[in-house]
């Protein structure tokens, strides 16, 4: 019994806080707080280094001018050796301003990767704790794009716009520095064109930060139709519902194509526009320096140096509105990442309680469960099992049969009433102990990409060889195993679809043998095989069954 599917779109809809997300990044960050102040450190230092050089190709650009006035006049000539310490300082400091940014690159780097790895293993160990009724209102590719998608475009933002805005907010501050000692006038100038791009930039970001958040939204339902669509492949096209899936997709591309290309149509015009405001600027910045030049306030160097820094000090403003897209994109992942993290968990017992000698006593006392507050799939249902009794569970598809047994397992707690393993009320258990009492076969098989023999071991994995060839040949599976190239050693791929159904099905069973649970529970467990091959399997059913309590549905 499975609740009703649930669209991701309007599980995201409620989120949208930037600042908040982005207070949770930064507090994410702390843990790396050295690291990154060393990062700090290093990019002001190479912005530092590299700021200085337009200054010192001024002074050059000077004494090589003086120099030549002096010599048509024959009253000098230009001081070489000058320009020569000139320009061995100034490669000095381009060399120091290239190992320090390929310093904090590394280090930023590191720390990045580091991030992406402690957020991905975060939400592995969070899917282990989450219940089973969130995994029913998700889709598989909206969960699987949070641990691959948004993660990945965290990290690269990350990677990016952190060691660009301290190179681009230092080499701002440096350049301003710079530029007041060169001119006073000339900077105010320029300065006075910042208010009209931040206001630019300002209504650009505000418009596109909602896109880059449904894009995200968008890419992970994308993705999950995708991976319904190829796990479903034969029945789609047994069905002829090539078309209908086909328009699904073209529904779902067409909307993330709608935001994908508002978002990034926005962000992009960010550089136009503050390309376009500094080229006003630098136009300005040289008529007027001109004159102050032929006013003789000016030196031509100073000139020279005033145009490149102007030049410099737009840049790092453009870089500054790039890394406010970047910025968005990640916060739109970081909100995604963060939502998965906080979503509500099992609740654990705290009790160590472990069973001394399990008898198999089961009692369902006045249960009731409904996938949905509202709607009670089963009330007020009562059952008491005794130790080694064989309960078959009959009924018509969604009557609740495999509910029973999800509500024995705490996949999902009841609402009302109590279910109680030898008089010890399960939620007073730890789920991995109550799990581990039980054997399960269920109607819909699962194996991953591995060896057969691992497969089956993964029912007891310090099983030994020895072992796994008996709980084989009790599940009827010896046979066709060695028949199969490289035997036990075959190796099942991704989609399990290089053997049959029963033979997977058979396959199962076997684990389960191997597992020697204390109560067994039997899901349509020979749904998907033959009839010869089911007779063969009931009887090695029957002596498993021996002695324990089973569940057959």
């Amino acid at each position: 019994m499975k609740p009703g599917s649930h669209n991701s779109n309007n599980s995201n809809d409620k989120a949208k806080d930037f600042k908040g997300t982005l207070n949770k990044l930064l507090s994410y960050l702390k843990i790396y707080r050295k690291t990154i102040l060393i990062v700090i450190l290093f990019s002001i230092a190479s912005a530092c280094f590299s700021i200085i050089g337009p200054k010192i190709m001024g002074n050059v650009t000077t004494i090589i001018f003086e120099g030549l006035f002096k010599k048509i006049n024959g009253s000098g000539s230009i001081d070489f050796t000058k320009i020569k310490n000139l320009l061995f300082l100034l490669f000095g400091l381009y060399f120091a301003s290239f190992i320090f940014s390929v310093v904090q690159t590394f280090l930023m780097t590191n720390v990045t990767q580091k991030v992406s790895y402690d957020l991905r293993k975060k939400i592995s160990n969070k899917i282990n704790k989450l219940p089973m009724n969130y995994f029913d209102k998700k889709k598989d590719g909206d969960i699987l794009s949070v641990v691959t998608n948004d993660v990945d475009t965290l990290s690269q933002n990350l990677n990016q716009s952190m060691t660009q805005v301290i190179s681009s907010i230092t080499t701002l501050i440096g350049v301003l520095v710079m530029m007041l000692s060169i001119s006073l006038e000339l900077t105010i100038v320029s300065i006075l064109l910042l208010p009209i791009s931040f206001v630019f930039v300002g209504l650009i970001i505000g418009k596109s930060q909602k896109h880059f958040v449904l894009n995200q939204e968008y890419l992970g339902n994308l993705n999950g139709h995708i991976e319904e669509t190829y796990g479903g492949h034969n029945i789609i096209r047994a069905f002829n519902a090539e078309d209908e899936s086909k328009e699904k997709f073209d529904e779902l591309n067409d909307s993330m194509y709608e935001s994908s290309w508002k978002s990034q149509f926005l962000s992009g015009m960010i550089m136009p526009i503050m390309t376009f405001i500094g080229n006003i600027g630098y136009v300005i910045v040289s008529i007027y320096g001109s004159y102050l030049t032929i006013k003789g306030k000016m030196k031509v160097g100073d000139i020279l140096s005033f145009t490149q820094y102007i030049r410099s000090f737009n840049q790092p403003i453009g870089q500054i509105a790039q890394i406010a897209s970047l910025l968005q994109t990640s916060i739109a992942a970081s909100e995604r990442v963060f939502n998965f993290l906080e979503e509500e968990e099992e609740i654990e017992t705290n009790n160590d309680f472990k069973f001394n000698k399990l008898k198999g006593n089961i009692t369902f006392d006045n249960v009731s469960f409904g996938y949905n507050s509202d709607k009670l799939v089963i009330n007020n249902f009562s059952l008491k099992v005794k130790p080694g009794e064989k309960i078959a569970i009959v009924g018509p598809t969604g009557a609740g049969k495999t509910t029973l047994v999800k509500l024995l397992m705490r996949f999902y707690d009841v609402n009302d009433g109590s279910i109680k393993i030898d008089n010890t009320n399960i939620k007073d258990i730890k789920r991995s102990e109550l799990r581990s009492l039980f054997g399960m076969v269920l109607q819909d098989t699962w194996l991953f990409s591995g060896s057969i023999k691992e497969n089956i071991k993964y029912g007891k994995l310090n099983a030994n060889d020895e072992e796994v060839i008996n709980a084989s040949k009790s599940a009827m599976v010896h046979h066709f195993v060695k028949t199969l190239p490289d035997s036990y050693d075959m190796i099942l791929n991704e989609d399990t679809n290089n053997i049959s159904s029963g033979q997977k099905q058979l396959l199962t069973i076997a684990r389960v043998i191997l597992s020697d649970p204390k109560i067994l529970i039997l899901d349509e467990a020979t749904s998907n095989v033959d009839t010869r091959t089911e007779e063969l399997v009931q009887s090695a059913m029957d002596k498993l069954m021996q002695g324990r309590t089973s569940f057959i549905i």
